[in-house]
């Protein structure tokens, strides 16, 4: 149920209206706080005030622009944030490790004074996105432009309200995080913290005609990913930037690495990020990124190709010059990143792209090929294993 983690506080979010929040511990201290409600995380925490009195649902994105009916030191992201502290306090000088997870920025996009109005449409960056997208989409392409978000993404005003107060969630991000930098500065954990920043994926905002999460466009798979390791192997790339490619997988190699545990080759599949921390690029090999999604659990794509929902797969290589999508059952996706950032132009049909559709193709199953088969042994048990049957007296075949 938690994946393996040992939850200390544990925010979902995602509380539709009318559910009964009950057992929830955040609900529980909104409560304490005043905010009496069957369900004060969707009541007031993600709902705003209307002129006339209404309670204006977060889940309608019209009423991004106005505050949330929380106090600031009371929504999501302080309250986490908090508790992480918390944490960190009780472990004493234990060794620890903690992975603390906003639910912010998400929808429903709602932000608390002061974050709710920082930003206007102004701010906003220029959509990545082009008619011709919509002119002949790949059939999953369709599916997901055909879907709520999208759909809604897809009007004119939506942006100009939404984004505004998704900037404002992540300002408040910046600043809690920075409470709890100064928090561990003060406490002295700085110097003996390795420190990773990252996210799980990005949020199309209406870029490419699209809401949620759902292909793989750089605007979703291209997440921050900010590592500070106080030991003084790494003071040669301290405040420097790296141009490697690298994946979410590579972070528990990390930690592992750091903490010189041992690393079970048997399950991971990712590589260590600490030569790259004290400036060996040279010996990094990673020349691609792979990523793995489904469109199984949306009907608006499934139905209309008529996949059943063991065959809704889709996986992505993408190198510094290409971005290839195989998806099952149907033509490949492909975009030239050189010649098209933007990735307005799909080449996954075009004739003239034959031979670097067959090359990433071959990319993609050697990476497919090379995947852990073995995952219940390690590889020293494998290399020792003909000798301790001939040890245990087990001889096969003999005549």
């Amino acid at each position: 149920m938690h994946g393996g983690f040992e939850p200390y506080e544990r925010d979902d979010g995602i509380l539709p209206p009318g559910f009964k929040a009950e057992g929830n511990r955040y609900c529980d201290y909104l409560r304490e706080q005043g905010y009496q409600s069957d369900n004060p995380w969707h009541d007031f925490a993600n709902s705003s005030l209307g002129e006339d009195g209404t309670v204006h649902s977060g889940w309608n994105l019209r009423w991004a622009r106005e505050a949330a009916r929380v106090a600031e030191e009371h929504s999501e992201t302080p309250y986490m944030t908090r508790r992480a502290m918390d944490f960190i306090v009780e472990q004493g000088e234990k060794p620890w490790v903690l992975h603390l997870s906003f639910i912010k920025p998400h929808w429903p996009y709602v932000a608390p004074a002061p974050y709710h109005d920082m930003y206007g449409p102004q701010d906003i960056l220029p959509v990545r996105r082009d008619e011709t997208e919509r002119a002949d989409p790949h059939p999953v392409y369709r599916g997901f432009m055909d879907y709520t978000p999208s759909q809604t993404f897809s009007k004119e005003g939506v942006r100009e309200t939404v984004i505004p107060a998704y900037m404002g969630l992540i300002t408040q991000i910046d600043d809690h995080i920075g409470r709890l930098m100064q928090f561990l500065k003060d406490t002295g954990r700085d110097k003996d913290t390795l420190i990773v920043f990252t996210s799980d994926h990005g949020d199309y905002l209406g870029d490419h005609w699209m809401g949620e999460k759902e292909l793989f466009h750089d605007t979703i798979v291209k997440v921050p990913l900010l590592v500070i390791d106080p030991r003084r192997t790494a003071d040669n790339t301290r405040g420097s930037e790296c141009g490697a490619m690298v994946e979410s997988i590579d972070l528990l190699p990390t930690f592992l690495d750091a903490l010189q545990l041992p690393q079970p080759q048997e399950w991971l599949e990712g590589q260590s990020l600490l030569p790259l921390l004290q400036g060996q690029q040279k010996s990094w090999s990673k020349d691609q990124v792979v990523c793995e999604n489904t469109f199984a659990f949306r009907d608006c794509v499934r139905l209309p190709i008529g996949a059943p929902v063991d065959r809704c797969n889709m996986t992505m290589v993408r190198t510094r010059e290409w971005k290839y999508v195989h998806v099952d059952g149907l033509r490949p996706m492909l975009f030239d990143l050189i010649n098209d950032p933007c990735e307005i132009h799909d080449l996954g049909a075009s004739p003239d792209h034959a031979q670097v559709r067959e090359e990433m193709q071959r990319r993609l199953l050697d990476w497919l090929f090379s995947r852990r088969r073995t995952t219940g042994i390690t590889p020293e048990g494998i290399e020792t294993w003909n000798v301790r049957e001939l040890k245990a007296g087990i001889d096969i075949g003999v005549w």
